[in-house]
């Protein structure tokens, strides 16, 4: 049977982690159950989010943060695992986030962490499996609920925790935010022909292995549509699940959305943002080829797109290469939210060209800020903008045809104004608030 609703997810899977420490932190606290004995009200999560130490402090990056206070708000107890990054993290994880030390938390006093090694390849997979999975039977035994992410095959701690849940007879339930074997596969199509090997022999058993766990679990959580059509099918009890972390106070107020509006119909030039990692998964190059031919085809227009990663050097010379330099902005990582906010709160249309079945947080902030989506299609965009509107969307990897959609909507000032309306409509169904309680309650139900 399916199911449909609004929840959180627990954290956002990040993989390709460094460093190895087979090691746990826990953060003091009171009440609750002793070891080994699961209390009412407690929760275990498995993930993949890297951990790290800052001057001897755990910390976890700050989005993961929030969720775990949210999840502090409906459980009594939180047992939460992430993989060890230690001191010495990479480059790329310290960029790309603003990290707390878990020990500010609200809920640090009921909150347990345990660091897990990173163990993405075969032979440190295979040397700390057997103490990992004892120290994840013994976190098992002492939780009530109990909720894995899963996304690979070597290192995935989740994916192990969810085969000592079948031995002790427990229900789980498992999370997916992307369909990792089709990511794996689109981003790899150009790899060297040794990893496209790899994968080639892996894939098939890394999907036939996730839907062994799915189909064992209690409880299927799906982010977005491309995820849950891929694997509601395999589930006992599937549900199709949205990831946010906005409040109501992030919501764009009405005088707000009738400023933007007015903008519009006055002829300003288009403002067009985007907000996040520049990597091949998330279309850059498309995004810039776009521009281009919206630029030939005489539109006036500044894009800004805000975020770091791999393919961000790449971009600032292709975009001086196709003459944009002078109307698009790339200033890399920005750790401030509230200034982020204000960016999507001020642009017209949030351009994106995401080539992989995920399901990215930016587009459903766009939405809080009132900003329509204009980029590829999928079932998860479409399925974001199909009751009220707020948005417009063209087929994968054609930059002409979005190129187009963009210069219509500058011809259609009114028809872009009401999409602004019914992205700020479609926005107010998102709030972490809510999506938190609404995920909790799933748990609570089916485990």
């Amino acid at each position: 049977m399916t199911r449909t609703t609004l929840a959180r997810a627990p954290l956002a899977f990040e993989g390709d982690r460094t460093g190895e420490r087979d090691a746990a932190d826990a953060v003091p606290r009171t009440g609750g159950a002793g070891p080994g004995d699961p209390g009412p009200g407690s929760v275990l999560l498995v993930t993949h989010v890297p951990l790290r130490r800052i001057g001897g402090r755990l910390c976890l990056d700050e989005q993961t943060c929030a969720g775990l206070e949210r999840w502090g708000e409906n459980f009594t107890r939180i047992t939460f695992t992430g993989i060890d990054a230690g001191e010495g993290a990479s480059a790329d994880i310290q960029a790309s986030a603003v990290w707390r030390p878990v020990a500010d938390l609200a809920c640090a006093n009921r909150l347990t962490v345990i660091a897990l090694p990173e163990a993405y390849r075969l032979l440190p997979f295979a040397q700390h499996y057997s103490s990992t999975r004892r120290r994840l039977a013994e976190a098992i035994r002492a939780s009530r609920y109990l909720c894995y992410t899963l996304g690979s095959l070597a290192g995935d701690w989740g994916g192990v925790a969810a085969l000592e849940s079948i031995r002790q007879g427990r229900p789980y339930a498992v999370w997916f935010d992307r369909v990792e074997h089709a990511v794996i596969r689109r981003t790899s199509a150009g790899a060297p022909f040794r990893r496209r090997l790899k994968n080639a022999l892996s894939l098939p058993l890394m999907v036939r292995y996730h839907h062994r766990l799915i189909a064992r679990s209690a409880l299927g959580l799906f982010q977005g549509r491309d995820t849950f059509g891929a694997y509601a099918p395999r589930a006992r009890h599937p549900f199709c699940v949205y990831d946010t972390h906005t409040t109501r106070a992030d919501l764009i107020p009405e005088e707000a959305v009738a400023e933007k509006a007015k903008t519009l119909l006055g002829g300003a030039p288009l403002n067009l943002v985007y907000v996040g990692r520049a990597s091949a998964m998330k279309g850059p190059l498309d995004w810039l080829e776009t521009l281009r031919l919206a630029r030939g085809a005489g539109l006036r227009f500044t894009a800004t797109w805000w975020g770091d990663g791999p393919m961000l050097g790449a971009m600032r010379s292709r975009a001086e290469d196709l003459g944009l330099v002078d109307c698009v902005a790339l200033p890399g990582f920005e750790g401030d939210r509230e200034r982020l906010l204000a960016a999507m709160r001020g642009a017209h249309l949030l351009l994106f060209c995401h080539l992989t079945p995920e399901s990215p947080r930016c587009l459903i902030e766009a939405l809080v800020c009132g900003t329509p989506l204009l980029g590829y299609a999928s079932p998860y965009s479409e399925d974001l903008v199909a009751r009220d509107g707020g948005g417009r969307l063209s087929a994968m990897d054609d930059p002409a045809a979005l190129a187009a959609h963009l210069v219509a909507l500058d011809g259609d000032r009114a028809g872009l104004a009401t999409m602004v309306q019914a992205a700020a409509r479609t926005g107010t169904r998102f709030d972490e608030e809510t999506v938190y309680r609404e995920r909790a309650d799933l748990l609570r139900r089916n485990l």
